[in-house]
């Protein structure tokens, strides 16, 4: 049954909480970082960075998944050595992360790294070479993100504040700011990252008000991926729902993958990243007739990969599934053992249960079909359904 489906997709730019903050203009590689452009995602390695393979494969695998910009550790002369093999191969754009040995800072700039993450707070004397460190990069045409972390905060601040306070971090981002500025280099990112998500937001809030630079967000060690998510999923919204903000990193102890999801979910569900499949799903209650868990899963996993922009409701009672289906995209109001088919408002087909899952997929894949955008609607042309 071919019915007219309008999907109703507002024209213009989606609503967001607020505009964003206006900085200065920086480019990662090809990606451009600043209020002119999109907010990026970016997440960091877990291999040794010189096993070159698996680096890139790593690489291969956080670009597939949608991430912008990556960073690689370079704590040693062997990981330095493979930089430009990895910058030259990654078909992202590659930041090298820099502590203790200010040597390799040089190393990344002239391996072709497309940017280089320093930690002023464990870096050796780096005050004293920032005068080099500005001319190196900018000769080639490189971005430097100043990184303070609170767990490793110049001793300096620790002796004046007592503790890595907002001030402190903001303080000992400025002090090192003013340093390359000195010397006639303002290309600069800037994050000050907590653990502790209140106190990092705070230090942004105060970092934003004093300057002008681009804003990398982040909590830093936020904890296993569900703790992890909760942490940053309330700080990122705070400080993006002021339009603070301008590339993120999830930290989770999980796979970088996952970083990815979260970040671009985040970003999603402000309306600061074009929405991608959204499944909206009951949290089942007594008075559901069906296995509202099991469809939902079910559902989630067929259509994954899908990027095209639409609103699948899955359903498991007759107080809210009506409504709910009717106003998504696709939908399905389950009751009785059988499931209501609704698209864009409209009731097409009355199924089994065990037919929910499958004709909820084959209309999305045909709704993503008619709109000319089969190539992305996702490889799962074959649904298997648990009986």
């Amino acid at each position: 049954m071919n019915l007219p489906i309008g999907l109703g997709i507002p024209e213009g730019p989606p609503p967001t909480l607020a505009p964003r903050r206006k900085t200065r203009q920086l480019f990662v590689g090809g990606v451009g970082v600043g209020s002119d452009h999109p907010i990026s995602v970016q997440s960091m390695t877990t291999t040794k960075t010189h096993d070159v393979n698996s680096t890139l494969q790593q690489i291969a695998q956080l670009t597939a998944s949608g991430c912008d910009i990556v960073r690689v550790a370079c704590p040693k002369t062997v990981d330095a050595e493979a930089l430009p093999a990895i910058a030259k191969k990654s078909p992202i754009p590659v930041i090298a992360d820099i502590h203790f040995q200010p040597k390799y800072i040089f190393a990344a700039i002239d391996a072709g790294c497309a940017a280089v993450r320093v930690n002023p707070g464990n870096i050796k004397e780096f005050d004293g070479r920032v005068k080099e460190v500005a001319k190196a990069a900018s000769d080639a045409g490189i971005p430097i993100r100043i990184g303070v972390n609170g767990g490793s905060l110049d001793k300096r601040l620790l002796e004046k504040y007592g503790k890595a306070t907002p001030e402190a971090l903001v303080e000992s981002a400025m002090w090192e700011a003013s340093l390359f500025e000195e010397h006639g280099f303002g290309d600069i990112a800037i994050s000050v990252k907590h653990s502790d998500p209140v106190l990092m937001v705070e230090a942004y809030r105060q970092l934003a008000a004093q300057t002008d630079y681009p804003l990398h967000l982040g909590v830093t060690e936020a904890g296993p991926k569900f703790m992890g998510t909760i942490k940053s999923s309330v700080a990122f919204g705070a400080l993006l729902a002021e339009g603070i903000g301008d590339t993120i990193r999830v930290s989770l102890s999980a796979d970088p993958v996952e970083e990815i999801k979260v970040g671009d979910q985040i970003l999603q569900s402000l309306n600061l990243r074009p929405r991608k499949l959204e499944i909206v799903s009951c949290p089942s209650c007594g008075r559901a007739q069906v296995d509202v868990y099991k469809l939902a899963e079910e559902v989630t996993a067929g259509l994954e990969g899908m990027e095209y922009p639409l609103r699948v409701a899955v359903m498991g009672c007759v107080v809210n599934g009506p409504g709910e289906a009717r106003d998504a995209d696709l939908g399905v109001a389950s009751g009785n053992g059988k499931g209501q088919i609704f698209v864009k408002g409209e009731v097409v087909e009355t199924v089994p249960e065990s037919k929910i899952v499958e004709t909820l997929i084959a209309h999305a894949m045909r709704i993503a079909e008619e709109e000319g955008l089969e190539e992305i609607a996702g490889a799962k042309a074959e649904v298997k359904v648990t009986k």
